[in-house]
């Protein structure tokens, strides 16, 4: 119970302090506050959301309910007593681990799994689950400026384009990078011409390039292979942010273009087209929890390591883990794994189909029926269609995210369809509500 304020300054200083800051009055305290709780109210919302989430079409989050297999697999990890005390990932997913708690050999397995998707040899493949797609991001941009700088002596420059996500603009300010802007064509993806020039202009200092698979607003996409005829004979890194088309390009059959080595056409012999990858998981695959694929070479992962072990004493979990992050998540592996297994991967495919075809099929009628909104996808290997945008009651009823984008010189605001998991019925709702507005 709370004392008045006669009470208190009836006590003598002690007294008081001792009453105030007992345990028992410091809980009364704060309970004081929250008087009329929010749980309920909180899970009276969720459940009410739960019932609308298929009309989240704005932003790239899979709103599909799991598979019952899913939650079988979570029982049958529980059951073997993960998630039910303090499993951790600590250090490196393919050492030799001091603390035995941890689900590493999953972790492994899954890289090794989507890293063969990716076209990495098994024999030069290192990664991790890391906590977010920017997280796999940080990874990528840390390994790349340690690498670079190590080989040179110099800091790298940072090379990539306004169209990329808004993390690597942070990334950039954490690692002390100077950004170089890089243009681009219309379609949004990177103009390599630019890069070129933008290159031989920084020539004193090693570059570090992010290409993006899949621009967060216009779904556009960075060439690979361009960007790597300009890095030609460069001392150069080259991470892919591929945060939501990494997950269901190669599913389709536009698998080559994410594949790690290709043939060269004048040697005939294997090249690698970048060093290292990001992937979210709760983008396209729907996983229930932010989490990101970072998938690199061995061989790169030795030259980095060999630099991270000189900033920190391993001693006290015997081995250099590679990782920023310490404590790492045990659960989130083990629970990912899922989603590397022969069935998982054909469900990816029928699903890759599903959001093309549904893209294409909402940009077809949306330039039928609404073609003052000038609907556009930048690539047929997009799943978003972005438009002049709409009316207020339409962006809320569907969480659009608007964006201003140049056109003819002008700032116009635009929205953008997502769809990692818009069904035909959703899109056929949406595009009567346009009509409505």
């Amino acid at each position: 119970m709370l004392m008045n304020r006669r009470q208190f300054l009836s006590m003598s200083g002690a007294t008081a302090l001792v009453a105030v800051c007992s345990p028992q009055a410091l809980t009364a305290h704060s309970l004081a506050y929250h008087t009329q709780p929010k749980a309920p109210a909180a899970l009276k919302a969720m459940q009410d959301l739960a019932r609308q989430r298929d009309k989240l079409l704005g932003y790239p989050i899979n709103m599909t309910t799991l598979p019952e297999a899913f939650f079988d697999w979570r029982k049958e990890l529980a059951h073997a007593g993960l998630n039910q005390f303090a499993f951790n990932n600590v250090g490196n997913s393919y050492g030799e681990s001091h603390i035995p708690f941890n689900s590493h050999p999953f972790e492994q397995e899954l890289i090794d799994r989507f890293g063969a998707v990716y076209g990495f040899p098994r024999e030069n493949i290192w990664g991790f689950l890391s906590n977010s797609g920017t997280d796999s991001n940080m990874h990528g941009l840390y390994m790349g400026r340690t690498i670079l700088k190590n080989r040179t002596g110099m800091m790298p420059k940072i090379y990539f384009t306004q169209e990329a996500h808004y993390s690597i603009q942070i990334l950039r300010d954490l690692l002390h990078l100077d950004w170089v802007v890089v243009g681009t064509n219309l379609d949004g993806g990177m103009d390599v011409d630019d890069l070129e020039r933008q290159l031989n202009a920084n020539r004193d200092h090693p570059a570090l390039v992010v290409a993006t698979i899949g621009t967060t607003f216009k779904g556009s996409i960075d060439s690979i292979d361009g960007i790597q005829t300009k890095l030609k004979d460069r001392i150069a890194y080259l991470h892919l942010d591929a945060a939501l088309f990494g997950g269901y390009l190669p599913h389709t059959s536009f698998a080559a273009d994410l594949l790690h080595e290709t043939l060269d056409p004048v040697s005939g012999k294997k090249r690698q087209r970048y060093d290292s990858i990001a992937v979210s998981c709760h983008k396209f695959f729907g996983f229930p929890s932010p989490a990101g694929l970072f998938i690199t070479t061995r061989t790169n992962f030795e030259s980095f390591v060999a630099q991270f072990s000189q900033i920190h004493d391993p001693e006290y979990i015997q081995q250099v883990p590679g990782t920023i992050t310490c404590s790492r998540d045990a659960v989130k592996p083990a629970e990912f794994y899922f989603f590397s297994s022969e069935s998982a991967f054909a469900q990816q495919a029928a699903d890759a189909k599903a959001i093309l075809d549904n893209t294409g099929y909402l940009l077809k009628e949306m330039a039928s029926h609404y073609p003052h909104l000038q609907p556009a996808r930048a690539n047929d290997r997009s799943n978003i269609v972005y438009f002049r945008t709409p009316g207020e009651a339409v962006v809320n009823r569907y969480c659009l995210a608007t964006m201003r984008l140049d056109t003819d010189g002008q700032r116009t605001p635009c929205a953008h369809v997502v769809m990692p998991h818009a069904k035909k019925v959703i899109l056929d709702q949406f595009l009567s509500d346009l009509g409505k507005a």
